[in-house]
């Protein structure tokens, strides 16, 4: 793996890709700052959704939908390194045990702050709540902004991005499908 000295030194030199005078005084920490954003931002390499997910309640015969929406989250595009942010919204239907709502908020972040491509935290957050959870149901929403979209390329500024991953009853039925786009919209 490479050291927090080595990623500095190619901040420094990506700086001096940009610049020619990467010693001015506003320059000077910059690459510690970078890292040190960077240890904040994919801090969803140190996080275990399992670790997340195993802290769970008695569902007291609960059946109906738990539903977090609106998850404000940010990640980075994998292939631009450009931010893009959204909202994901979190359903599952559980069997016995309920998971602490803000796990749910936690389980976005653990795939979220990662590079990523955000079909893959659509479908990772699913797994880990049918392999964590065991529910009847479970589903993804998540809605999100490009800055590869809005600020290059073909430049659509105003452009949404929707993905979803449905499993079990949430895919198999259509009743609890539509009451989850109902409590969602509402």
């Amino acid at each position: 793996m490479t050291s927090r000295e080595d990623a500095k030194k190619a901040v420094k030199t990506l700086l001096g890709y940009l610049e020619n005078n990467v010693n001015r005084e506003g320059l000077l920490e910059t690459p510690t700052r970078v890292i040190d954003s960077w240890d904040e931002i994919f801090s969803g390499y140190t996080m275990d959704a399992k670790e997340i997910l195993s802290s769970t309640f008695n569902g007291e015969g609960y059946d109906g939908i738990v539903l977090l929406k609106d998850i404000e989250f940010h990640s980075t595009c994998e292939h631009h390194l450009q931010p893009f942010n959204g909202k994901a919204h979190v359903a599952y239907i559980p069997v016995d045990r309920i998971v602490g709502i803000s796990k749910l908020s936690r389980i976005v972040e653990c795939h979220a702050r990662r590079l990523q491509n955000q079909e893959r935290i659509t479908k990772g957050i699913a797994d880990d709540l049918e392999t964590h959870l065991s529910p009847l149901g479970c589903a993804v929403i998540i809605e999100a902004a490009h800055g590869c979209m809005r600020c290059r390329g073909v430049k659509q500024a105003n452009a949404i991005m929707s993905t979803s991953s449905m499993r079990g009853v949430f895919f198999d039925k259509a009743e609890p499908r539509q009451e989850l786009f109902q409590l969602i919209n509402n």
